[in-house]
């Protein structure tokens, strides 16, 4: 006959939620693998998912929805049921428990986080979170100290700090966030500045820098006034007294020269 799980909270347990499942779990570790065993196997899950539900819910109102939690918790649930050796003489509840809150834990440290937090960060700003809730409690009208929450959590004022930063670095806004007290709906977006073009021509200049050095006075003002006075070939010509035709040819002949005295250095 197969044995089904009481529903029944067992009077020596230390959580009222906890249902008495010590014969099915005797049962289960007995059983080989088949659908006998699975269909015990769920019903002792269904058996303590008021308390895995109960664990979850002391994560509310951490930035994850509850329903959330609470799946997160069946999952650490499942898998306390599976890992979970009974001839070890322990109560299920004393395995669970930790297996579900690591699995939560696990959960925000992992999915939670916008930014990537260090864990020794992560646990400050838990410590500082908690502190400063408590604190909440016993000063009205303003936010704890730096100083207040360091003595009642018992850290250094410098670990606070950090821990309250973090308090920030959960989430992240968008990009198409509107800033605050702006009118005009400029967003973080607008205040990012863009790729300089220039970047790009930065190997060039370094790799014809040397070349144009070594060219004639004349030819090097041709293509400065060409290339970084962004004047026109008529306007060099009528600089320079010369025709139009002939500042054509010399810098054609000039970044000739350049470019393959550029590629023969970098054969080398």
């Amino acid at each position: 006959m197969p044995t089904h799980v009481s529903a029944k909270h067992h009077p020596h347990h230390p959580h009222h939620d906890a249902p008495d499942t010590t014969t099915a779990f005797r049962e289960l570790a007995e059983l080989p693998p088949g659908p006998r065993r699975d269909t015990l196997r769920d019903e002792i899950v269904e058996a303590w998912l008021p308390m895995a539900n109960r664990i979850a819910g002391r994560f509310r109102n951490r930035g994850e929805n509850l329903d959330d939690l609470r799946q997160v918790a069946a999952l650490g649930l499942v898998k306390a049921v599976d890992r979970y050796a009974p001839e070890r003489g322990n109560a299920f509840e004393s395995y669970a428990v930790p297996t579900i809150t690591g699995e939560i834990k696990r959960h925000f440290r992992d999915h939670m986080w916008t930014l990537h937090v260090p864990r020794r960060v992560q646990d400050l700003r838990n410590r500082v979170r908690v502190a400063g809730q408590d604190l909440a409690q016993t000063v009205s009208g303003r936010r704890p100290t730096v100083a207040e929450i360091a003595e009642h959590a018992d850290m250094s004022e410098e670990d606070v700090r950090v821990g309250m930063e973090a308090l920030e670095s959960f989430t992240a806004l968008s990009l198409d966030a509107e800033l605050p007290g702006s009118e005009d709906g400029y967003s973080l977006g607008d205040a990012l500045g863009s790729p300089d073009p220039a970047l790009d021509m930065v190997v060039d200049r370094e790799a014809v820098k040397h070349r144009l050095a070594v060219l004639p006075e004349r030819e090097r003002a041709i293509l400065y006034m060409r290339f970084f006075d962004d004047m026109t070939q008529s306007r060099i010509a009528e600089q320079l007294g010369i025709s139009q035709m002939h500042v054509s040819r010399l810098i054609s002949r000039c970044c000739g020269r350049v470019r393959q005295q550029v590629m023969k250095d970098a054969d080398r």
